[in-house]
């Protein structure tokens, strides 16, 4: 069997990955005592990554290759012996349009140029959930909603999740959560009754983060993989520095091939009240350092932004820090940080007790348009009561049981019929979001030849439009029902009726 998977493993895709692994040293401690790496050469490019060790007296290497054409590897160290072969990168499948990256400044396109826009969702713990709720998941996942999901490698301990995890990432025993629950759930707990090695890692939770990161591939979504988050009872947010450090070099080594992976260093890192600026600085320069595929980096705040402008922050990752505005800011922080904004917490549609997961899915939705016309993205989340289960998606994954969902594919849709990579905020009225295609032609013509006027919770039965130059298709748009509809052509002054109700939108797109 060893024998045909280095057959098959001869041809891969362009983008797609490819592992080498080979048996090697066990005595004394393989995470700690060998070093491995492997060096990848084509005409286009040479790589060099570190390997890992996998359990079982196996030691493997990961590649994404960015180049067609004929590859030769090696993988050395003192592991054990030398490996050595070579390998054919061809064209890249229909549906694999390599990784996501920057373009324009404040948008995103996949590294082929074809655009993509983020409707994105959390479920920070569905890697750790048992099998009929991941099943759950994915039947969700597999209509369309979403293209990116945040959730983390590390498990959660939170309200709504006493539970332990399917495996733990240490080998060790976990404390006991017997009598956990909410009566006597605390936040901040101390870490007694622990018992973990943490130099020697659990491979089999780490192949349930790979699990994930390939179906969620499979199903064109971007895994947005947090490394590091607070909301712990086991130790893990207190390690040391070198253990910390082990653990980054460790997570990149296993991930950083796939193609659509996204590294966000921490979820609310202002509550890591262990760590520091520096920390976060040193495991930021890890990554540069350790992931030749240049991933998407950022790091997201709970109250206290990070400061975005460094250069290793590739797109801004937001929590709201307003109980009233914040994707209302999305256009003053493109212009403050320079980068991509991406909203990943504006409250969630629920109605737990909390404010940040019991706004409405008419609200989120509004919140989703509001910043796209802006010029960024936002982020969903679910938090419905669950009496029976206390299965709530926005940790665990399972049924969806929002409105939301559906509006936030239908704006998608929106999106991707937008001229160049995405919008920004144009001239408007004050009661009106406009948001017009973000492309250098908006800028000297004033909005170009594309609008979107974005009413939010206005009601109006009409709006006058003044198009002195050229012919103009109208459609009106309803963001709640899902539907457009052709308004005619007009020029010059004119009136467009709308039926005086919220969440409208009216679309201008030029025809001569």
């Amino acid at each position: 069997m060893e024998n045909l998977r280095r057959i098959l493993m001869q041809t891969i895709e362009k983008w797609g990955m490819l592992e080498i692994s080979a048996p090697g040293r066990t005595e004394g401690n393989p995470f700690t005592d060998y070093t491995c790496t492997a060096t990848f050469r084509g005409k286009n490019e040479t790589v060099i990554v570190d390997g890992f060790y996998d359990g079982g007296g196996i030691y493997r290497a990961r590649f994404m290759p960015s180049f067609e054409g004929e590859y030769i590897y090696e993988m050395a160290g003192s592991f054990g012996e030398s490996v050595s072969g070579t390998f054919t990168v061809t064209a890249p499948a229909e549906d694999n349009h390599g990784p996501v990256r920057v373009v324009n400044q404040f948008h995103f396109a996949y590294e082929d140029t074809k655009p993509y826009y983020s409707v994105g969702t959390t479920c920070y713990a569905w890697a750790h959930q048992p099998e009929e709720v991941h099943r759950q998941t994915l039947e969700e996942l597999d209509k369309g909603y979403f293209n990116k999901m945040r959730f983390c490698v590390f498990p959660k301990h939170y309200i709504h999740n006493f539970r332990d995890p399917e495996t733990f990432p240490y080998e060790g025993t976990p404390v006991d959560n017997s009598d956990l629950c909410e009566e006597n759930f605390s936040y901040q707990v101390g870490f007694e009754g622990n018992h973990w090695d943490f130099t020697r890692f659990q491979p089999e939770h780490f192949r349930r983060i790979e699990r994930c990161i390939v179906e969620l591939m499979d199903r064109g979504i971007e895994a947005d993989i947090i490394v590091m988050h607070p909301y712990d009872r086991w130790g893990f947010s207190a390690m040391t520095s070198e253990q910390d450090d082990l653990y980054w070099n460790y997570v990149v080594a296993r991930f950083a091939a796939y193609r659509n992976v996204w590294w966000s260093l921490a979820n609310e890192y202002d509550l890591l009240f262990q760590k520091k600026l520096e920390d976060w600085e040193r495991y930021a320069r890890i990554l540069c350092e350790k992931d030749p595929y240049r991933h998407l980096r950022s790091i997201h705040n709970c109250m206290a932004f990070y400061d975005h402008s460094r250069p290793w922050v590739t797109h801004c990752s937001l929590q709201r820090q307003d109980l009233y505005r914040h994707v209302e800011f999305t256009d003053e922080y493109r212009v403050r940080w320079g980068k991509p904004i991406v909203w990943d917490e504006i409250s969630y549609e629920g109605n737990i007790d909390m404010g940040w997961g019991n706004i409405s899915g008419q609200e989120l939705t509004r919140r989703f348009w509001e910043a796209a016309m802006r010029g960024g993205y936002a982020g969903h989340g679910e938090t419905f009561v669950d009496e029976e289960n206390d299965i709530l998606w926005w940790s665990h994954g399972g049924p969806l049981r929002g409105e939301s969902p559906a509006r936030i594919r239908f704006l998608h849709k929106i999106l991707e019929e937008t001229p160049g990579y995405g919008l920004r905020l144009g001239q408007g009225s004050f009661d009106e979001t406009v948001g017009i295609s973000d492309n250098p032609a908006s800028f000297i013509t004033g909005n170009g030849g594309y609008e979107i006027h974005y009413y939010g919770f206005g009601r109006p039965s009409f709006r006058d439009f003044i198009k002195p130059e050229g012919s103009w298709k109208v459609e009106i748009i309803d963001t709640w029902e899902m539907t457009v509809t052709d308004g005619g052509t007009y020029a010059g002054k004119f009136r467009v009726r709308l039926p005086g109700k919220e969440y409208m939108a009216v679309r201008l797109t030029r025809i001569d």
